[in-house]
């Protein structure tokens, strides 16, 4: 159940990439992420006042909350600005290799491992065709998914420590204030956060549902190794390339569907077999 339920979320993570990027069309990047985790701190601020639920606040939690959110924070902003220097397929590609960090840093390498990550490496390089030089953006996106990798790793601790909502508010809340100075330092218009209808269905797949996404993985990292999370996740690239294609028109040929497939079976072979 939890392993079915972090892969419907990894939809909702692909579909973040077609709303984002025609939200960026009107909002710079950072600007748009304070507005998206100030939606979501909102959101789960009002589910904890109206399940009356208890928001912890003791030195365990806020620690755990900080570690991950510096991890969470880093992988955001290397993305981002790695984006300025580098192309949306290599950012994709590279972000996505949490999927063989994971297991290397947790030491978690067995036979079904390995398969599934070289296998869920050839389908993201067939999906996204990355470049195959280097530059300064790619070495910034490396960095990201290193940043996402220990993210993940930091859930798969602590949501089992902590209140886990209580790490999911104070977590939302430290991103909201870290990107809070973002519309200054980009020198956003005012134009820039008018409620159009292209800015308001990325706030609510980015705000609202990913924040529902969030809270669902903070759940079943309780009960799913970090590992199989990440195998999870790399489908992720598959969803938005799929979603790309049905709601904005582009092209995902043959080498690209071979690619999500194969994706699909890592995922199928490290998360679901055995």
């Amino acid at each position: 159940m939890p392993r079915l339920a972090l892969l419907l979320t990894t939809l909702i993570w692909g579909a973040t990439f077609p709303a984002t990027k025609a939200a960026l069309e009107q909002i710079p990047p950072l600007s748009f992420l304070l507005l998206r985790f100030f939606i979501g701190t909102l959101l789960i601020l009002l589910w904890f006042v109206v399940g009356r639920r208890r928001l912890h606040h003791d030195r365990a939690v806020l620690e755990a909350a900080a570690l991950s959110t510096v991890f969470l924070f880093l992988g955001y902003l290397l993305q981002t600005v790695g984006l300025s220097y580098t192309t949306a397929s290599n950012s994709a590609f590279l972000t996505a290799l949490y999927v063989v960090f994971v297991p290397l840093i947790l030491l978690r390498v067995d036979r079904r491992a390995v398969l599934a990550t070289v296998v869920a490496v050839v389908g993201l390089w067939l999906l996204v065709k990355p470049n195959a030089s280097m530059n300064r953006g790619d070495l910034l996106t490396l960095g990201c998914a290193v940043a996402f990798a220990g993210h993940i790793i930091c859930l798969e601790r602590f949501t089992r420590q902590v209140d886990a909502p209580s790490l999911l508010v104070w977590q939302m809340v430290a991103m909201t204030l870290l990107f809070l100075l973002a519309p200054w330092w980009e020198d956003a218009p005012g134009s820039a956060f008018s409620p159009t209808p292209v800015l308001l269905t990325g706030l609510v797949v980015t705000g609202v549902l990913a924040t529902l996404a969030f809270a669902v993985q903070m759940w079943a990292q309780q009960l799913v190794p970090a590992q199989q999370v990440a195998l999870l996740f790399a489908s992720e690239p598959a969803y938005a390339a799929w979603l790309s294609w049905y709601f904005l028109g582009e092209t995902l040929d043959v080498q690209g569907w071979i690619g999500s497939a194969l994706i699909l079976l890592a995922v199928i072979i490290g998360a679901f077999g055995g």
